[in-house]
């Protein structure tokens, strides 16, 4: 069965274009939830309400973690509250863009 960890791994290959880093070290994923039978929730902000990146974003995870062998269906969930903040990110990332 596949676990959180796997999803968060999977979306690791989720990138901002904007920024050059993954969704999971941006801090960008607030949620993962596996369920029976291995249908994926994902729960995702983007760093403001006005990116235009969102279905392409959706897009990607259903297909990284739809690749995961044991995934059911996978249902991107995108929410503002709580808005994303810098402190968020990972120290790797907050490394990366200068934090």
């Amino acid at each position: 069965m596949v676990t959180e960890e796997d999803v968060y791994e999977a979306l690791e290959e989720v990138i901002d274009p904007e920024l050059g880093l993954d969704f999971v070290s941006l801090g960008l994923v607030y949620d993962v939830d596996v369920d029976d039978p291995a249908n994926v929730n994902i729960t995702f902000t983007l760093t403001t309400p006005a990116c235009p990146i969102g279905p392409q974003v959706s897009e990607q995870m259903r297909e990284f973690v739809g690749d995961l062998e044991g995934v059911g269906e996978v249902h991107p969930k995108m929410v503002f509250d709580p808005p994303w903040s810098p402190e968020m990110m990972s120290e790797d990332a907050k490394f990366a863009l200068g934090f």
